[in-house]
């Protein structure tokens, strides 16, 4: 069946729908009270905010406990911010109790011999918040920046609300958990002027100079094939295949339920299989290996070998698949096909593995010794006609194999820049206006589409059309609707701004 994408198609980012002020505030109440939007952002006006050299950035933090404590910790430890403001659905949790209760300072705060705080403290007793909403009605004025680290299918609004409010965001990966959410944030971020971060840390390391600089020297060049692949045993390895249905459980402690869908128009039950962690193994909620995975392995290749969208996602094998609809395979096999993109950028296939014992082998003309034959896991490789690379994860540099080319090569290869400020410094400095950030929107939102497209291939299986063009799939129409599924009611205003 092809698919009119005129009538069932995503809307370009530059035919967004506004809404207008007034609109939105009729709309976007939380528990009563109204999103009071500034006058100089008016949905889509420039960010006009600025700091001096020796201000703070003031952070919110919105989804507290593991990643996003650790992101906490990272982030002062720049010495760049304070932490002014903590949202959680669950504050009293034993994965938010350090992030809520270190800046509980009473008396004297704690300082080093030479009179500095140490290293993820801040001065600054946080206010603590269970709805984003409420936090930005409260705190609007007191905030620069935002980091966003709640499970993958509530960055979406939280996002959008800060950028509308001329906040810089920090938003952990994947940046989005679908494709036409990626395509409203890169469009008001695009509009705010605000400075975007996604959380794919290695963007900032040895790999993304190496990349750049080999790239812009020819080393890297006329890339036909890459492989990709994470094979480590996942959260839903084992019961995944089975399930049939959401499990239920009480909800205990003070957890908000409701808050933690988010825009997800399904009303699940609580269950430990959601909640704190176990989200990414469903499909409606998380994005399994390839949307944890592939924006720390595939960054670099997407954006220095301007990947952009595909023509096509085939699916090449699934393994331990779910009968019911809900959970990601236990292993799938995933091949996106790129068209070329001018002379220099030939067509490339890019092939993703995941799940146990699920990996491809490094080209027998590129193997030399036991060394060489091994893959990094996870890891990518690369292909030209004159070379092959081999390189790991995050900041990961690459190699070039096998090692007696790599060692003809190596007087001539070019130098890359070895000191330079990790992920964290580089959004905080960003917002100052002293860098700029690394993985933007403009660059990680497209990344993310890609991923989304991925994910939709391991649901259904098969092969999908993407028009590259109008953004739409042609010859799916179920997996078509999922690109852009409808929100939940009540939080639809997020998704006009």
């Amino acid at each position: 069946m092809v698919i009119n994408c005129e009538n069932l198609g995503m809307k370009s980012k530059n035919t967004h729908q506004s809404l207008s002020r007034r609109d939105f505030l009729k709309s976007s109440g939380a528990f009563g009270a109204l999103t009071i939007l500034p006058s100089y952002i008016a949905l889509g006006n420039q960010s006009t905010s600025g700091l001096a050299p020796s201000e703070k950035v003031r952070l919110a933090i919105i989804g507290i406990g593991n990643q996003g404590n650790r992101d906490r910790k990272l982030l002062l430890a720049s010495g760049l911010c304070d932490v002014v403001a903590l949202c959680d659905i669950d504050m009293n949790a034993a994965h938010t109790h350090e992030a809520r209760y270190v800046h509980r300072i009473t008396g004297k705060p704690p300082v080093t011999k030479d009179g500095e705080m140490p290293p993820g403290q801040s001065q600054i007793q946080a206010r603590a918040y269970t709805d984003f909403r409420k936090m930005f009605d409260d705190m609007a004025g007191d905030i620069d920046a935002v980091l966003i680290a709640t499970p993958d299918h509530s960055h979406f609004a939280a996002t959008m609300l800060a950028m509308s409010l001329g906040k810089h965001v920090f938003v952990e990966k994947p940046l989005a958990h679908t494709f036409g959410q990626c395509e409203r944030l890169m469009d008001l971020a695009a509009r705010s002027g605000v400075v975007t971060q996604m959380g794919n840390q290695g963007h900032s390391g040895p790999n993304y100079f190496q990349f750049k600089a080999w790239s812009e020297a020819g080393i890297i060049k006329d890339i036909t094939r890459i492989t990709a692949h994470m094979n480590i045993k996942r959260r839903w390895h084992g019961w995944g295949a089975t399930a049939s249905s959401y499990p239920s459980e009480p909800i205990l402690g003070s957890i908000h339920w409701e808050q933690w869908h988010d825009v997800v128009a399904a009303n699940r039950t609580f269950s430990s299989k959601l909640h704190p962690q176990e989200w990414r193994s469903w499909y409606e909620f998380g994005s399994g290996c390839l949307g944890d995975w592939a924006p720390h392995i595939l960054d670099t290749c997407h954006r220095f070998l301007q990947l952009g969208l595909p023509e096509r996602i085939v699916t090449l094998d699934r393994g331990g698949i779910n009968p019911y609809d809900l959970i990601y395979p236990e292993s799938s096999t995933i091949r996106f096909d790129f068209p070329e993109r001018g002379p220099n950028l030939p067509a490339c296939k890019v092939t993703w593995y995941d799940g146990l014992n699920n990996e491809p082998t490094l080209a027998a003309e590129y193997t030399e010794d036991s060394d060489y034959e091994l893959l990094n896991n996870p890891g990518k490789e690369l292909y030209s006609e004159e070379l092959a690379f081999k390189g790991g994860h995050h900041g990961q540099p690459l190699q070039i194999v096998p090692r007696s080319k790599f060692l003809d090569m190596r007087a001539s290869l070019p130098p890359f820049p070895q000191k330079n400020s990790n992920h964290y410094t580089n959004f905080l400095l960003a917002c100052k206006g002293e860098e700029i950030s690394r993985s933007p929107f403009s660059v990680s939102g497209t990344l993310t589409q890609v991923m989304t497209l991925g994910m939709l291939a391991q649901r259904f299986g098969g092969q999908i059309e993407f028009d590259r063009q109008n953004k739409c799939i042609t010859n799916n129409p179920t997996a078509h609707t999922l690109l852009d599924p409808a929100p939940r009611k009540g939080w639809e205003s997020y998704y006009k701004l």
